[in-house]
């Protein structure tokens, strides 16, 4: 990592510790600029005891609109069908029949959930730091002054193998967070690489070609466990910046009891997602946008937060070989669909969003045309 990005440039307050302080008003470097705050309509997340129906959507959005869901027992060139349609309309999918226990599903969310319920000092013994984001953290991006986001996380690498995190960053307590946590992580990478396999399909390419290109069997893999306190103030704040993921495909199990996941879509409006029963929420990163030419795109999505309850979700990044260079596909590249991206290395990508923080959509779309991107850009 860049020597700039050696620790946070300030105190690092938790914001948990902040929420349960019974604190009226959240302090100023939380608050939003208005145009980033959400409006009155869009903080309803309260999970639908029913389909979501009504529920579901922003004001501008009909009755029941809502991401799709894919249904990965059905025949393969059904599912390869509806992931093109997800991919081009959404960005986002949720996916059913995906071959993880709902009891290990379950196992994974309440082992974080103790972590969070601990006392303070207990976590505190792992605070991260901006070298790695390897543990209990409070901000992302190393600006002094920045906004920041009211939530917390923990932050650990799992796959490969040779880049797990150490033993030191995972806790002790409970006892069987890290058992349970490579189980779950294990099993949703294997849901990853089939994904992957259908998104190369999808496109009209071999079903290998995606992974290969990502680096293969050396494919990365990290989890962010996301705990958002009660806030007194949600509709000055967010839980979680608008932001599209840096790397390949985002999986996330989302509390089952509250929601907070917005998704932008192409006209600028939010629309709220209801988690399907047991489903798993999927979006494609900015690799696959880089990769495909911009066919598939990443989306802004952004999490609320609400004054009544907490919210706990898990988030599995699979992310491609840190040294390899990654541009367009040249199946995807004609004359009259020129290469948008240049060459560029994850480790490089990585540096670069880190640096800066949740932007939008501003950072992947500042590269087109650009040089590759350095470690000292």
């Amino acid at each position: 990592m860049a020597d700039c990005m050696q620790e946070w440039p300030e105190p690092v307050v938790r914001v948990q510790a902040l929420a349960e302080s019974g604190l009226a008003a959240i302090p100023c470097c939380y608050v939003k600029p208005p145009c980033d705050r959400p409006a009155a309509h869009e903080l309803g997340n309260r999970a639908s005891d029913g389909d979501g129906d009504g529920d579901e959507r922003s004001a501008h959005y009909p009755s029941g609109i809502s991401i799709p869901v894919v249904d990965l027992g059905g025949d393969d060139g059904d599912i390869e069908e509806a992931v093109a349609a997800a991919c081009r309309e959404w960005g986002f999918f949720q996916v059913v029949n995906h071959g993880v226990q709902p009891e290990l599903m379950s196992a994974a969310r309440e082992a974080w959930r103790g972590f969070f319920r601990q006392p303070l000092p207990a976590k505190q013994q792992y605070a991260n730091s901006p070298r790695t984001y390897e543990g209990y953290g409070s901000r992302l991006g190393v600006e002094k002054g920045a906004i920041l986001d009211w939530g917390d996380y923990y932050f650990l690498h799992l796959w490969p193998e040779t880049a797990k995190s150490p033993a030191k960053y995972w806790p002790s307590n409970p006892g069987d967070c890290k058992e349970v946590s490579e189980e779950y992580g294990g099993e949703v990478v294997r849901l990853c690489e089939r994904l992957m396999r259908v998104l190369s399909v999808s496109l009209g390419l071999d079903e290998t070609r995606f992974q290969a290109a990502f680096g293969g069997a050396e494919c990365g893999a990290c989890l962010r466990a996301n705990y958002y306190p009660r806030c007194p103030q949600p509709d000055l704040t967010l839980g979680l910046s608008a932001h599209s993921d840096p790397g390949v495909l985002t999986v996330l199990l989302a509390d089952e009891n509250v929601r907070g996941l917005q998704v932008r879509r192409g006209d600028g409006h939010w629309v709220a997602v209801q988690p399907h029963p047991g489903a798993f929420i999927v979006n494609v990163g900015d690799q696959i946008q880089i990769l495909s030419n911009s066919m598939y795109k990443s989306v802004e999505h952004r999490v609320v937060v609400n004054a009544e309850e907490e919210r706990i979700s898990l988030a599995l990044f699979y992310n491609p070989r840190g040294d390899v260079p990654i541009s367009p596909s040249p199946e995807l590249v004609t004359p009259e669909r020129p290469s948008l991206y240049p060459p560029m290395t994850f480790d490089d990508y990585r540096v670069y969003v880190r640096k800066n923080g949740p932007k939008g959509k501003a950072q992947i779309e500042a590269l087109k045309g650009q040089g590759a991107i350095t470690q000292n850009s």
